[in-house]
Order: structure tokens, then C-alpha cells, then sequence
């Protein structure tokens, strides 16, 4: 079932018979529009146009309804970085800015979404799916920092990646939070969000002594390019 943001309840609705996925959606709306606390059980229910008590069919109580469409989001959010990420091709600072601009264009693109997944206040250990599935989106993340942390140039201490991908995804989680996203959470600012988390990584890197200059006659480009991997702060 596709899950647009323009799909009418006639397309989603329990005429269809497809109960779960018409709660489902019901509850995304609701998000959209009031924010993954801003709803009920019952809301959701009348939303997708059922009897209060129909939603026990298929969720024990609010918290597991939110917790599937945080699954369903983190599953979209980890083939997107999959697909930005696409195994480092063709070299491994070109893949890392490709992941760090869909970071940003998830929160974007799906503030639904984004909200259910890290703002919803369901802890993710306590389902093993939506706990898996979060895990899998992050695995992207450390991936891209493991081959920038190899690439440290020597005499420099090469920096854990763990480290490294936890720092950059905080540096992407609050950019997208606070400035990325495409709901009446977004502050204003006075340059783009890819800007600043270009700045901020151009920061982080040169911290760790990685090398942020390029001589325009260099034959072969040092592994990190000017600006660090999400390019020159405008």
C-alpha cells in the first residue's frame, strides 16, 4: 500500500476491508496534523472510520499502533540512506554527502514519519521489530563512518567509528529536527540545512585532524575534500 501524503480517506478507508492499514493511515494523518501525542486510540479510529472498538483487532493500545508506523518509517528511512549510501560507489566522500543530504530529505519529505520514529516517546526496545529496524537505518550511518575513519590520514589517530557515527548522526538528527523538516516544526533559518550541516561537519573533521584544503594542481585528491565530506559551508 503506498502511503501518500494526498491519499484521501475514500482511498484508504475499511470499505476496502484492509482495517490495519486504514488505522495506519488514520494515525499518520493525525501525526501530520497534531503531532504523535496529539491523538487517540479512539481519534484513529474515527479518522479511518470505525467503531472505537475496532482497533483492538489488530493493536493492543495506541502505543503499538505508533510503534508500527515508526517501524514502517525507519524501514523507508533505511532503504533511503541504503540507496544514498549504495556501498560507498564511487568513492567514499561522495556516498557519505549523498547520505548526510537524505537524512535530511527524509525529515523533509516524511515529518510524519520522522515524528513517529524519534518523537513519538515509545521505547524502541520494547519491540524487537521496530527495535531491529532502527538498527538497520543506523548500521548505514556507521557503515559510511568505518570507511571515513579508515581514510584518516597518517600521523593522525584514527578516530572510532562508533564515535564517529554517532557524532555525525547527532549532527544530522539536529539539523533535521530543528531546521530540515517540511511541518510547522521547522525553524527558520537564514541559510539551508544542507549548508549548516555542511559547516558543522567541515568543523567536526578539521577537530579531528582530518585534512580540509585542496590545492587546485593536486593530480589526485586527498581522501577528504575541501569543506569535509558535505563540502564548503556558502
Amino acid at each position: 500500500m503506498s502511503w501518500r501524503k494526498d491519499q484521501g480517506r475514500s482511498e484508504r478507508g475499511y470499505h476496502h476491508g484492509n482495517l490495519k492499514e486504514a488505522l495506519l493511515q488514520a494515525a499518520l494523518d493525525l501525526i501530520s496534523q497534531k503531532g504523535p501525542a496529539g491523538f487517540t486510540f479512539a481519534d484513529a479510529a474515527r479518522m479511518a472510520g470505525v467503531s472505537p472498538a475496532a482497533p483492538y483487532r489488530h493493536f493492543r493500545d495506541r502505543d503499538e499502533l505508533l510503534s508500527s508506523i515508526a517501524q514502517r518509517g525507519f524501514e523507508q528511512f533505511e532503504a533511503m540512506l541504503t540507496q544514498a549510501w549504495d556501498d560507498g560507489r564511487p568513492d567514499t566522500v561522495t556516498a557519505f554527502e549523498r547520505v548526510g543530504k537524505a537524512y535530511l530529505a527524509f525529515a523533509r519529505n516524511e515529518p510524519a514519519f520522522y515524528s513517529a520514529m524519534f518523537e513519538s516517546g515509545i521505547p524502541v526496545e520494547s519491540n524487537p521489530n521496530l527495535m531491529a529496524a532502527s538498527e538497520r537505518a543506523f548500521a548505514i550511518i556507521r557503515a559510511a563512518a568505518e570507511r571515513l575513519a579508515a581514510m584518516a590520514p597518517p600521523g593522525v589517530p584514527r578516530p572510532p567509528a562508533l564515535m564517529m557515527a554517532l557524532h555525525i548522526w547527532s549532527m544530522a538528527h539536529g539539523v533535521a529536527s530543528l531546521f530540515g523538516r517540511g511541518d510547522g516544526a521547522r525553524r527558520k533559518l537564514p541559510m539551508s540545512p544542507d549548508d549548516l550541516l555542511e559547516a558543522q561537519v567541515l568543523i567536526y573533521l578539521r577537530g579531528l585532524g582530518f585534512p580540509t584544503d585542496r590545492r587546485p594542481s593536486d593530480p589526485k585528491p586527498p581522501p577528504v575534500p575541501p569543506g569535509g565530506p558535505w563540502g564548503t559551508p556558502k
